[in-house]
């Protein structure tokens, strides 16, 4: 039979003393005199009990455990914005509050946050990409004591709970897409290529991929933006900004593509600007092709050929799996708590609107962006 738990009204009777007494005692409040005979007394009591003080939680404890963390790269981007109202919209429903690190994709800065973290003690964490390769470690020890979800490339999540992405299979849409309309000759413009962020590479991979089945092998024209661009702060029209002018550097070197596919919506923005700067018809002379469909994809004047992959119910998702650990973690007790890993993938989805179209044929060349035939897409 298991042993009943002692009561503060147990070590009162054992010790002669009210509950009171034993309250201020024990918890060493001494703004009322007791004598050392009666504090003895109690704490003699308590220790042939085994009684043990319920913890008391203040009010700034309470508001940690309402707390979910977000590491995000940037605020700045519309794919994350999206994320994190999808994050907010299930955190405000179940009455959790969401601080967010801006990490800016620096090491330093999200090395200093997971540090934070053991000290924070937040209820969960959520991370909006890839966590640093350097971090990884750190970031699987801290899943094993916080509920822990990281939204990322399926292929490096499999000991942390994870909304999942083949960014493999997101670029080969794309590139389906453009062989079916019979593009031959494409380029894919994308923001630097580093090991942090090496699930951009994953999507160039598929891409390319797709045009190799079709005996297509070097017909893809990649072009990164330089590793430097990740370590400044980023702003609104980063991204924006290096897909105008990858473009741009494409068409001065009068190279041959009838498509551009951006790693991301916002290039695929500037993509357009710089064809339409460029007096490049889009898409008789040359498709753009984006990913991410955030909102601003679907205005008329942009429509925006793109594939969605759901960012927004991957934050609800994220924010589900956090709060239905919590809830597991407080309703077993005993130490015994099961074992369970969520794995989440949605199915990317291509989205056609009015920058694709079929590959312009041999007799309609496009316009050069002088009027001139100096940047005249072949």
């Amino acid at each position: 039979m298991t042993k009943k738990k002692a009561t503060s009204s147990d070590v009162a009777k054992r010790a002669g003393v009210s509950q009171a007494t034993v309250s201020m005692v024990l918890n060493k409040k001494y703004n009322v005199s007791f004598s050392r005979e009666t504090i003895a007394r109690v704490e003699e009591a308590a220790r042939e009990l085994d009684y043990q003080l319920p913890r008391n939680r203040s009010k700034k404890e309470s508001k940690k455990e309402k707390l979910i963390v977000v590491f995000c790269p940037t605020i700045t981007s519309p794919y994350y914005v999206l994320l994190l109202e999808g994050i907010e919209s299930v955190a405000n429903e179940q009455g959790y509050g969401v601080f967010i690190c801006n990490t800016q994709r620096d090491a330093h800065l999200e090395e200093r946050y997971l540090r934070m973290m053991k000290v924070v003690r937040p209820q969960g964490i959520i991370y909006a990409s890839n966590p640093n390769p350097d971090f990884q470690e750190m970031v699987e020890e801290l899943a094993g004591e916080i509920p822990l979800v990281i939204i990322s490339n399926k292929e490096k999540t499999t000991t942390v709970d994870a909304i999942n992405q083949d960014n493999t299979e997101v670029g080969r849409l794309m590139a389906r897409h453009l062989l079916d309309l019979g593009h031959r000759d494409v380029a894919f413009i994308t923001p630097p290529l580093t090991r942090r962020q090496w699930q951009r590479s994953r999507r160039i991979e598929g891409f390319v991929r797709e045009f190799e089945r079709e005996g297509l092998k070097g017909h893809v024209l990649i072009r990164a933006a330089d590793e430097a661009v990740d370590r400044r702060s980023p702003r609104t029209d980063s991204e924006y900004a290096m897909g105008y002018q990858l473009t741009m550097e494409l068409l001065e070197e009068g190279l041959d593509f009838t498509a551009i596919a951006g790693q991301n919506d916002m290039m695929a923005y500037g993509a357009l600007d710089a064809l339409q700067a460029s007096r490049i018809h889009v898409p008789r002379d040359v498709s753009v092709i984006g990913c991410d469909n955030i909102f601003y994809s679907s205005i008329r004047r942009i429509s925006l050929t793109t594939i969605d992959h759901f960012v927004a119910l991957k934050g609800r998702d994220a924010c589900d799996i956090i709060i239905r650990k919590i809830n597991m973690n407080d309703q077993f007790y005993g130490g015994l708590r099961p074992t369970s890993l969520f794995n989440i993938e949605y199915s990317p989805k291509l989205i056609v609107r009015r920058t694709t179209a079929y590959a312009r044929t041999a007799g309609n060349t496009g316009t050069s962006r002088a009027g001139d035939g100096k940047n005249k897409i072949k």
